[in-house]
């Protein structure tokens, strides 16, 4: 273990493949923790509170913006976002990497105030393919699923301000291509 932790930011468009990318890295990478973000948008089917993420009101997620209790927060897709400061300065104390899956606004901010984080855009292999994706959800609704896709051709000209860029076309070279970064760090 480290004497302090680092931070991992990994950005890419909803329905990339951050989260099944993702649990293949952590299948093999151990010292850990993953950032659980706070969000004002309702729970997917089998997402539990705590876990996937901290799912409160409008009105809390204001208080602690308010408070100061985020490294980062931003709106995307009409809900609130944001990553709780205590848990993630608490872990890199302890010699923990912590990771954080957000959108690019937040990896801006993060990544000002920790220049030395290690950012990672996870890029799908064509917005074609990411449109399939979205839609094999059949969690959103088509409005939602082009707002996803508007906001996707926006992320995607933000890659090249990452420190590395992932294609995932196959989530477990993709996946494998991160522990290659997280070695070299």
């Amino acid at each position: 273990m480290r004497e302090k932790g680092r931070v991992f930011i990994v950005s890419g468009p909803s329905g990339c493949g951050k989260s099944t990318v993702l649990k293949e890295v952590f299948r093999h990478y151990k010292n850990y923790h993953f950032s659980v973000s706070a969000t004002t948008r309702a729970p997917r089917p089998g997402e539990r509170d705590g876990v996937e993420y901290y799912f409160i009101t409008e009105e809390k997620f204001d208080e602690m913006v308010e408070n100061g209790e985020f490294l980062e927060h931003a709106r995307y897709a009409h809900c609130s976002y944001g990553t709780p400061r205590g848990p993630v300065e608490a872990k890199l104390r302890e010699g923990v990497d912590v990771f954080m899956d957000i959108e690019v606004q937040g990896a801006r901010a993060v990544k000002a105030a920790m220049p030395e984080a290690v950012s990672i855009f996870i890029a799908p292999p064509s917005l074609q393919v990411l449109e399939e994706r979205l839609r094999g959800r059949a969690t959103d609704s088509e409005e939602v699923i082009r707002l996803r896709l508007e906001t996707a051709r926006v992320e995607l000209t933000q890659a090249p301000h990452y420190d590395h860029i992932v294609v995932n076309d196959d989530y477990i070279r993709a996946a494998g291509e991160i522990l290659d970064i997280i070695n070299n760090a």
